[in-house]
């Protein structure tokens, strides 16, 4: 049992008691507790104040004796059965001591040496630091020269600014710093510092706008050749701007049309506060596959590209600069966006601007792939694509022209899935398309596995969407627990052109017909179990998507011009197609959070923005380039 603090108060400074408490220094290390350090660092202080011959009396003894012990006892009050004390609080004792004994005097001078000491350990620590960090060289423009540190800590320090408390430089630059080498690229340095910011956007979300503007500089840096703070920006985007539309075009990547624009009031418009808008991934993304470059160099800013994007939409308006700026402020705003076509390509030599193709493939060969071949052109200028298979024939369905039976639609497939990755959007992102079958058609089970990692490689679609189209009728039958019929659709060709009642007394009556052994090939499974197969190749891959053919065309407002037969890539756009007939949708997103005020819907500005934003979606069927 270690001593009271009573009893270990008069013990001598040797006694054994105090092996029960240690003193952690600043270095991080423990030692042995030695009262005997506090008399001396009490003597010196008494020294300071009344000098060797006033100190060495036997009163000044007795008093610094008598302050050792009370400080002693302080501290093991607050650890009674042993322990540590950093060497600070021991110090903050000490202090606390000579204060209440009214030794202000010695107090003072007890601090000061205090404060003294802890500039001379900071010097050292310094000096230490230096020492042992030795000078780092970049290669810059081909010479080797000395990282400038203060240069990278001022770049780091302006893109934390203005973010709150939670965002600081300081672990960026450190973690900078430990990811270079001696030598490195100049480059690699700046995107050391993206990197590191990056790694913190986990521990507090706003990193992602100190990282933004990390990657905003190195874009600066790129495109204009130097370094240039925010605050010159706005002169500069007015220089820039017209030169960027003049390369862009003699590169052959923009319309010659743009050049009759007035550049310098368009570039004059042109908001260079707005680029601080951006999170990381939003401008990584931007410059990734956004941003127009000549062999690989970008050479669009992120307000050109707006204003660039906001110009290709007003070519036919009458004031054309007027409009220009207004399309260009609902974009840079983020109020309003575009689709991503219409983002890659307004401006362009290819001005392919829509968003959505839906087709019908036919029932024969030269159908088929040209069908194909328009997916190709359609997916290489950047639309998605919803494809209605409905009609193409099934496995062991038989050929006139052959005399011979049908592979089914899933070889096919197997085609249309490697074109969309085969045109791949020039490189920007993967071909989207997706496949509709309704329910009923004989291929339906091979069509359900389309999408599993199992199985025949050659009879599976991996990159690609698949999507039951399915009647009412059909899941009637699951809630009766009734038989479905599967049929060839060469052999019920007017079942894909019908919905509702008039779909459903036409599939009864080729029922019939099946039951006398009029139809061939047919079968018939339990609709649940169907049903079943649904759902479990749904949770299992994620397709075919589930979607209701009956629904779409009963709210159809354009029953007049026939039947949908499929939706969309993104299955929110349901319009009729047939062989004539290629559906086509422009999109663009208004964002309702920019239009909250006072935590309420700002009706005024919602409307001027969908103004605005259906002026720019009638100009995109206007002015769009249709590949087929």
């Amino acid at each position: 049992m270690p001593f009271p603090a009573s009893e270990a108060a008069h013990a001598s400074p040797g006694t054994s008691v105090y092996a029960h408490y240690q003193i952690i220094r600043r270095n991080g290390a423990v030692v042995s507790f030695e009262p005997s350090k506090i008399a001396v660092a009490m003597m010196k202080a008494f020294l300071a104040v009344h000098g060797t011959q006033g100190a060495a009396s036997a009163s000044v003894r007795e008093t610094v004796d008598e302050l050792t012990q009370s400080v002693i006892r302080a501290l093991m009050r607050s650890r009674p059965g042993g322990g540590t004390f950093h060497i600070e609080d021991v110090q903050d004792q000490v202090e606390l001591g000579l204060m209440r004994s009214g030794y202000h005097e010695v107090a003072r001078a007890y601090v000061l040496y205090r404060e003294r000491r802890a500039q001379e350990r900071a010097q050292q620590a310094q000096a230490s630091q230096q020492a042992a960090e030795p000078t780092l060289h970049v290669s810059d423009r081909g010479q080797r020269v000395p990282l400038d540190i203060a240069s990278l800590q001022g770049l780091i320090e302006s893109a934390c600014a203005g973010l709150g408390t939670e965002v600081r430089p300081e672990p960026i630059l450190a973690e900078t710093k430990r990811n270079l080498y001696d030598g490195v690229p100049m480059e690699e340095v700046y995107k050391a510092s993206i990197l590191a910011a990056r790694t913190l956007i986990e521990k507090d979300p706003d990193y992602t706008y100190a990282t933004a503007r990390l990657l905003l500089h190195t874009i600066r840096k790129e495109i204009l050749g130097e370094e240039v703070p925010q605050s010159a920006m706005g002169e500069r985007y007015a220089e820039y701007f017209p030169g960027f539309i003049k390369r862009g075009v003699e590169a052959e990547l923009l319309n010659p049309e743009l050049l009759n624009y007035d550049l310098r009031k368009l570039g004059a418009a042109l908001k260079p506060e707005r680029d601080l808008q951006f999170d990381y991934l939003g401008l990584q993304t931007l410059y990734d596959r956004y941003f127009l470059h000549v062999r690989k160099t970008r050479i669009e800013m992120p307000q050109a590209f707006f204003m660039r994007v906001a110009m290709g939409l007003a070519l036919n308006e009458i004031d054309r600069e007027a409009r220009a700026i207004e399309f260009y402020e609902v974009l840079s705003s983020f109020d309003f966006m575009s689709s991503t076509p219409t983002l890659f390509n307004s401006g362009t030599l290819r001005s392919q601007l829509s968003s959505c193709y839906l087709t019908t493939v036919p029932d024969d060969l030269d159908g088929i792939y040209e069908s194909i071949k328009e997916n190709a052109l359609l997916s290489k200028f950047a639309g998605g694509l919803g494809n209605d298979w409905t009609r193409v024939r099934a496995l062991g369905a038989h050929i006139k022209g052959t005399n011979g039976e049908s592979q089914g639609v899933v070889p096919f497939l197997k085609v249309v899935n490697d074109t969309a990755v085969a045109v791949n959007q020039g490189g920007k992102r993967k071909g989207a398309v997706c496949t509709y079958l309704e329910t009923w058609h004989l291929d339906i089970e091979e069509f359900l596995e389309l999408r599993k990692n199992t199985g025949d490689d050659r009879r599976r679609t991996h990159d690609m969407n698949t999507a039951n189209w399915i009647p009412d009728l059909f899941m009637r039958r699951v809630m009766e627990k009734a038989d479905w019929s599967l049929f060839s659709p060469n052999d019920v060709p007017d079942l894909h052109d019908r919905f509702g009642a008039d779909f459903e007394r036409a599939y009864v009556a080729y029922e019939e017909k099946a039951a006398r052994g009029e139809i061939k090939p047919y079968r018939k499974v339990p609709a649940v179990d169907l049903w079943r197969k649904m759902l479990s190749m749904l949770f299992e891959t994620g397709h075919p998507w589930i979607t209701f053919k009956d629904a779409c065309n009963v709210r159809s407002p354009q029953q007049h011009a026939g039947v949908v037969h499929s939706s969309n890539l993104c299955t929110e756009i349901t319009l009729n197609t047939s062989d004539t007939e290629t559906a086509v949708c422009n999109l663009g997103s208004v964002n309702l959070l920019k239009h909250i005020k006072d935590g309420q819907l700002d009706h005024t500005k919602l409307q001027q923005t969908i103004n605005t934003a259906m002026r720019m979606l009638d100009n995109v069927i206007d002015i769009n380039y249709y590949a087929v």
